[in-house]
């Protein structure tokens, strides 16, 4: 007899009853221990892009709610940046286990608020604790520093939390780039004050109501709802948040850099990205194709890491292309929340139109649509899988990021043309080799603009190593200590170990 594995039916009769406060109370921000609406009495609906339906509505904070977070989160900082590692610690591992416990309503809501199938989300929010856990363990090292002796000194050095930070991530997977940023934030000593992008506020709402119940102190996470333009503005701007990190478009990245530069903010941005697959004929094509199809067309497209330049050396071009059309057709498309679904609808109706829009655009500059190209009748915001060949590398289609699950294809004949492709984009985020040449591999990545690059590999994200890109992609680095270097100060104390001459002045 075998476990009962739920379907689309038993997995949307889930999410109503999850659902189902929502609609009735709406979401708030959360402001130093307590649910209030915003100060302005505003608010904004979020809906679903599976089929339009309203879920919920949500506070519509402004620059007055954010000033009372930020203040709630000066207030909270002195304690919980003073409070013992091994108190820290425990909260940390208490939040861990409340994602667990709540993982299922977590990937129900993520799917339904965002779109993203659940064959990808069932394992993001076990992902999310994981965060948590692993920078949980890191917070009695997260002040070690270094011993630096010279001759006439013991200089050792420290690092202390920067203090009250703001943090704003993305629509895309919202739940796990939020445990992301909090986690290092919190174990490092910050508090937080936590923006979510405003088309999909659900599963913030959730992680929030985790922290509170695992004993996190008022006023060290405080979540406000609303729009750029507004919050996010207010945000980066405030006098009290020292830094600012943000998940997003480098256009918006480029404005909070403006915004906080009178403050004299300190930033760290995880940008966008055009990265590059690139094969050549001696890989083992079987899993390039695996490991290209996945990175782009899994999570609709919508994720900074998609390999959206494929790269095929000239020799194995073709029969490549023949396999890669043939699979990209038979890629499933539909309800996010059915398990055999491997790709749902787009974000929301603006995305949409941007992410369609390439398809004249591919066919009026000269590419062929070899796959898709085109979208199923629906309420919803579902667009079929893409793929774009006879691409040039000047092409609109080879340098912007369309976000979506569109792969445009390339070839090259020799190494110094792939890299000269490879590199002729401002986006820096990842890179992806496939090649069974040992010392060609070490070349190319030695020689790729890339902050991320994996080697017959799609991404494998582990926890301990850097995670960011270079040019137009980011400022920063996530992941293990990279992320103590931002959200703390580093701090040189140097002890005299003797009586070492001094100079006297007007003696």
């Amino acid at each position: 007899m075998t476990d009962h594995q739920p379907g689309l039916d038993d997995n949307i009769a889930t999410l109503e009853t999850h659902l189902a406060r929502f609609r009735q109370d709406g979401i708030q921000n959360h402001i130093n221990g307590k649910d209030v609406p915003a100060r302005s009495g505003e608010t904004f609906e979020t809906r679903s892009p599976v089929d339009g339906s309203l879920i919920c509505t949500v506070a519509k904070g402004g620059a007055d709610d954010v000033d009372a977070a930020a203040r709630a989160a000066k207030a909270a900082f002195p304690a919980w940046r003073d409070m013992k590692a091994s108190e820290r610690k425990a909260i940390l591992h208490r939040i861990a286990d409340g994602i667990v416990a709540r993982s299922e309503e977590i990937a129900l809501c993520e799917c339904w608020d965002t779109g993203q199938a659940l064959r990808f989300m069932s394992k993001a929010a076990l992902r999310g604790a994981e965060n948590f856990r692993f920078f949980a363990d890191k917070v009695a090292s997260s002040r070690d520093g270094q011993s630096l002796p010279s001759p006439t000194l013991m200089n050792i050095t420290t690092r202390v939390p920067i203090g009250p930070v703001g943090i704003i991530t993305p629509w895309n997977t919202p739940f796990m780039l939020s445990t992301w940023k909090i986690a290092p934030a919190l174990a490092a000593g910050c508090t937080v004050v936590h923006k979510p992008a405003e088309l999909s506020p659900l599963t913030a709402r959730l992680l929030m109501e985790i922290a509170a119940d695992a004993g996190l102190p008022d006023g060290v996470w405080n979540l406000i709802n609303g729009f750029g333009e507004d919050a996010g503005k207010a945000l980066t701007e405030h006098r009290d948040i020292k830094a600012i990190a943000f998940v997003g478009e480098s256009r918006t990245g480029s404005m909070i850099m403006k915004q906080g530069a009178d403050t004299l903010k300190r930033v760290h941005f995880e940008l966008g990205g055009k990265n590059p697959v690139i094969v050549f004929d001696d890989a083992d094509l079987d899993r390039a194709l695996d490991a290209a199809i996945f990175m782009i067309y899994s999570l609709n497209g919508e994720r900074c890491t998609s390999s959206s330049r494929l790269l095929l050396q000239d020799t194995i071009a073709e029969t490549f292309q023949q396999k890669l059309i043939e699979r990209v057709n038979k890629i499933r498309v539909g309800h996010p929340l059915d398990p055999k679904t491997e790709m749902g609808p787009l974000i929301a109706k603006d995305h949409y139109d941007k992410v369609t829009s390439y398809f004249d655009i591919a066919r009026s500059d000269g590419a062929t649509v070899a796959a898709g190209g085109t979208m199923p009748e629906s309420k919803g915001f579902y667009v079929n899988p893409t793929l774009f060949t006879n691409a040039r590398p000047d092409m609109r289609i080879a340098q912007e990021e369309i976000f979506g699950p569109v792969l445009t294809t390339l070839t090259f004949t020799s190494e110094e043309e792939a890299l000269e492709i490879a590199n002729g984009i401002e986006y820096g985020l990842t890179g992806y080799i496939w090649t069974n040449d040992l010392t060609r591999s070490l070349r190319f990545a030695n020689g790729l603009e890339a902050g991320m690059i994996w080697v017959n590999s799609e991404n494998v994200r582990h926890l301990p190593t850097p995670f960011g890109g270079v040019k137009a992609s980011g400022i920063g680095r996530d992941g293990g200590d990279w992320s103590f270097d931002f959200y703390m100060e580093q701090k040189h104390i140097g002890l005299a170990i003797g009586k070492h001459p001094i100079a006297r002045l007007g003696a």
